[in-house]
């Protein structure tokens, strides 16, 4: 599930309370005014129980940060370079 689904269902205020940031940050996210950084990914995937997944929110880059996650059974196909320059 994408954050922008998991907000719609269960709204900002929760997880910005959990991840100790403000609203407006989660709001900035969901709206792609501001990228989300690596360092919250974990916390996020952790805050919303594994329904925001790591991949989902960095689709572009998740097994170079996260090596550990390629062989999981549920990690989405890794975009190949040549696809990306589409």
């Amino acid at each position: 599930m994408d954050l922008k689904d998991y907000l719609h269902s269960h709204g900002a205020m929760g997880l910005a309370a959990i991840l100790g940031v403000t609203p407006g940050l989660i709001s900035q996210w969901k709206q792609g005014v501001r990228p989300i950084k690596v360092e919250r990914c974990v916390g996020i995937e952790r805050a919303t129980n594994r329904q925001v997944m790591r991949w989902d929110l960095r689709p572009k880059d998740w097994w170079e940060i996260w090596p550990e996650l390629i062989d999981h059974p549920d990690s989405p196909p890794i975009r190949s370079i040549a696809v990306e320059a589409e």
